[in-house]
């Protein structure tokens, strides 16, 4: 038989059974995750924000930071050789080296909940935390002796819900994406055998989250009930430029994350996903990982499942189905926000456009 006949007795497979099969959760939100809340806040004259991603009890965590120039907190507690195994919330924020002050707020606010390890009587929380580069947008910076970051980060910990509305929101209040708002996105996928994946983003890269010349989402392709515009397949009218995109705002950048499931993971095998994450952060943004982003992205498991069948393949699917949240949660993240600070939400431009008649 022939390779041409065998793949024609090939059965076929229906989309309708592989969407079946898995498919974004009921809020397709990183809160469809079981035991994972999200709280934002942001400060509306500065243009900034914070986003703490918290579970409802201690949570295993990982990162991997792909980035030239982030900046974190307390990532190195989360190496698998180190003894900290669980952490109490991640911490996505805005204000560059000044925004990892959010991180002690919600320190803080979890402190006061009791939620820490405890150490000679006194409550511990481990709270890592990264930070994107929002202090170029036209927000009033003149904050005097005392940045907002501290306050906001208590502010979205004490006000966690696994409810959520997504664009100029928390971490990605402030944040730009090449000519376009940046913003907070997130996504989920839940497999009909009970795994569940979701990620929230805080877009502000270097690279462009679209097709050059075009309105199309480089993560298109992985696009759900039409998350984020429903446009399907670009219509290409030659070659796609190679070139740097031009509206770049070079050294104003990173974009972060945290994904997370509710499989029972070790902090090793949370690292792998958290590095298949970074995928995710390929097929949405062109380029990726430059030396002017801070690209770092966090893992949390939440340990309500047991892995299904043999691990290595189980993580890998975790780990797959993680860097398809993350694309959608780009494209999610710049799909909803609002024009804000001279900077072009991406529905009011590209409604604009299509009524020149441009594609």
């Amino acid at each position: 038989m022939t390779a041409t006949h065998a793949k024609a007795n090939l059965p076929a497979v229906k989309k309708k059974d592989l969407k079946s099969m898995m498919k974004p959760g009921p809020k397709n939100l990183i809160t469809d995750v079981d035991g994972i809340q999200v709280g934002n806040a942001e400060d509306r004259e500065v243009f900034t924000g914070v986003t703490a991603i918290v579970p409802d009890t201690a949570a295993v965590g990982a990162v991997d930071v792909r980035g030239g120039g982030p900046g974190t907190r307390e990532t190195e507690v989360l190496s698998p050789d180190c003894l900290v195994d669980r952490v109490n919330a991640i911490v996505l924020s805005g204000g560059s080296v000044y925004g990892l002050e959010a991180a002690s707020g919600a320190v803080m606010a979890l402190a006061k909940q009791g939620r820490g390890y405890t150490n000679k009587g006194i409550c511990v929380p481990i709270v890592p935390s990264a930070i994107l580069f929002d202090l170029g947008n036209s927000g009033d910076k003149n904050w005097g002796d005392m940045p907002p970051y501290r306050h906001l980060g208590w502010v979205a910990t004490e006000n966690v819900s696994t409810d959520f509305p997504l664009g100029n929101v928390g971490a990605g209040y402030g944040a730009a994406a090449g000519k376009y708002k940046g913003g907070l996105g997130s996504a989920s996928l839940v497999h009909e055998s009970g795994v569940q994946v979701g990620a929230v983003v805080a877009v502000n890269p270097v690279g462009s989250v679209l097709i050059p010349g075009t309105h199309y989402f480089w993560a298109w392709a992985f696009e759900q009930d039409g998350e984020f515009g429903g446009l399907g397949a670009p219509h290409l009218a030659g070659d796609i430029s190679l070139d740097m995109p031009k509206d770049s705002r070079l050294a104003e950048n990173t974009t972060i994350a945290v994904v997370a499931t509710n499989v029972t993971l070790t902090k090793s095998e949370a690292k792998r996903v958290a590095i298949m994450a970074h995928d995710g952060l390929a097929r949405a943004i062109r380029p990726v990982h430059s030396p002017f982003d801070g690209d770092s992205i966090f893992t949390l498991s939440t340990e309500k499942k047991e892995m299904d069948g043999p691990r290595p393949l189980g993580l890998a699917k975790i780990g797959a189905m993680a860097a398809d949240c993350v694309a959608r949660a780009v494209a999610r993240g710049v799909y909803n926000a609002e024009s804000l600070g001279g900077l072009p939400g991406y529905k009011s431009e590209f409604m604009k456009n299509l009524h020149k008649g441009e594609s």
